[in-house]
């Protein structure tokens, strides 16, 4: 079984655990909602906690290998891509995830590509509250100071 089959079973049998074999350490998660990556296993292992209790009827439609350049120092390494479907507050998703690997089969890069923007809206300020619930990113100031979104 290959890591992104692997992975796909994770994802759709909810088994975070799972996912600790498969990541590299300085793993990099590239989202469709944040200019920057998020970096480090665990910051995206927490990212998939959330993710997992955000989207509803969460599938994968398929799976695709091949190699890509990768983001962080563009060397040409094997990947995959799934696409899948789901849907976050009514919003239904269309989206890939891009996994690419190092020399040891692990998941180096993720990136998720998503659309329309509206779901990508809806996504972003849903897994944005489980982040801040999770406490692995800070509220916002004026949350704080009010108690309500600003």
């Amino acid at each position: 079984m290959t890591t992104a089959d692997r992975f796909r079973a994770a994802v759709e049998n909810g088994d975070r655990a799972a996912f600790d074999d498969l990541f590299t350490e300085d793993i990099r998660f590239y989202s469709p909602v944040k200019f920057t990556p998020f970096e480090g296993k665990h910051m995206v292992m927490g990212l998939f906690g959330v993710l997992l209790r955000t989207f509803e009827d969460f599938r994968y439609l398929g799976h695709f290998d091949g190699t890509a350049e990768t983001s962080s120092d563009g060397a040409v390494v094997p990947s995959a891509v799934l696409p899948f479907r789901a849907t976050v507050n009514g919003k239904e998703i269309h989206g890939i995830d891009l996994l690419q690997f190092d020399e040891e089969g692990r998941i180096r890069e993720f990136t998720v590509m998503v659309r329309p923007q509206s779901a990508v809206q809806t996504m972003g300020a849903a897994v944005y509250a489980g982040l801040v619930a999770d406490g692995l990113v800070p509220a916002p100031e004026a949350e704080e100071r009010s108690g309500t979104p600003a």
